[in-house]
């Protein structure tokens, strides 16, 4: 069986693309396809395949300035030559999905989320974006979204990564679809028994996000709080911090490990599509205090594996943190683990090869 990728952008390894990764070990022949390329950024298991890259690639400063390129991207998308492939897969949270494909080949599309710039969280890219930008949000954003709907009857088979984004691809494509929770390398954390003195956020520091709640929050109460991640809102947030949150900027993955093993627990302010940070924070053995909402809701049992806040308020988040600590003795890091493995990569591929067995199977 011929097999393509299709992911929106490969830079850095996030989230999205470790789904990539764990696709391309279950499909070794696969090709992949993508808007633009690092190769710098990425595993081995994804360099080892071949990789083609759209025209946004060659045009100036792509790797920097690809989201700039945008409204590029679906006639980028529709050039790709996919005539030859049986099984396409496509990875979409940016332009993916909207591919050409054979009449008689399976398309199914990996959905982290239905692009959330030009659909739920428009009104907050547009209102924190400068004066050009928003101009031309408003006027490329209907046609994309007239084409991100379109393209949404090319796809054979949507899976959403959480029952949260199940719930979007619903709403704004009004197709159903298969949930299975993305991959997370669950048995590469070591077990945290003996925590630190220090709450945790980590994660690439932008708005969405909602670092700058947890480093408000922590100012007032003066407990100890360590930030990793570096991002575009980096500056602004030191700015927001008392001296009892330090931040650490980008660590390595040892590192990470360490700090997650560690610390009392992690905080989680946003609200996100899946959240893979929490699941291996709780292969660490250790709780976490969210945001009641998005994929937290899936992963996070509350009093068992974590604490949930309701309101996006620092005051919600230090009462959280004071229900946190009148229970923290009650936290069993090995009942947490149990519940991450429950979102293992071996469980992601096993489910995944399933469903393409499945719809491959003749009718």
């Amino acid at each position: 069986m011929k097999v393509a990728i299709v992911h929106y952008w490969l830079l850095s390894m996030r989230g999205g693309e470790k789904v990539i990764e764990a696709l391309c070990e279950l499909y070794p022949q696969a090709d992949i396809f993508t808007h633009v390329y690092n190769p710098d950024g990425m595993s081995d298991v994804i360099k080892a395949h071949r990789v083609q890259t759209t025209f946004i690639q060659k045009l100036p400063a792509a790797k920097k300035l690809y989201k700039k390129y945008l409204p590029l991207m679906p006639m980028a998308l529709e050039e790709l030559d996919l005539r030859e492939y049986d099984l396409v897969i496509s990875s979409e949270a940016g332009p993916a999905k909207g591919v050409i494909t054979r009449p008689d080949s399976l398309h199914v599309c990996y959905c982290h989320s239905p692009m959330r710039y030009i659909w739920d969280h428009y009104h907050i890219y547009r209102e924190n974006a400068g004066l050009l930008t928003r101009l031309f949000m408003s006027a490329m954003s209907p046609a994309l979204r007239v084409w991100d709907v379109t393209t949404s009857a090319r796809v054979d088979q949507f899976v959403a990564n959480s029952n949260f984004v199940a719930k979007r691809i619903k709403k704004f494509y009004r197709r159903d679809s298969l949930v299975i929770h993305p991959p997370v390398a669950t048995a590469r954390f070591a077990l945290g028994t003996k925590p630190g003195d220090y709450f945790l956020c980590a994660g690439q520091l932008v708005r969405y996000k909602r670092f700058d709640l947890a480093i408000e929050a922590f100012t007032r109460n003066g407990k100890r709080l360590i930030v990793a991640g570096t991002g575009e809102e980096a500056t602004s947030l030191k700015k927001l911090a008392g001296p009892n949150v330090e931040f650490l900027g980008r660590v390595d993955d040892e590192k990470l490990s360490e700090l997650m093993q560690g610390c009392r627990a992690l905080v989680f302010p946003g609200e996100e599509e899946f959240g893979i940070i929490p699941v291996e924070v709780m292969a660490c053995g250790r709780p976490i205090i969210a945001y009641a909402a998005g994929g937290v809701l899936e992963t996070v049992v509350e009093g068992k594996t974590g604490v949930f806040f309701r309101e996006q308020a620092p005051d919600a988040l230090n009462a959280a943190i004071q229900t946190f600590e009148k229970i923290e003795s009650q936290f069993r890091p090995d009942d947490i683990r149990l519940q991450a493995n429950i979102f293992d990569t071996s469980v992601f591929k096993q489910r995944f090869a399933q469903l393409i067995e499945d719809l491959s199977r003749p009718s």
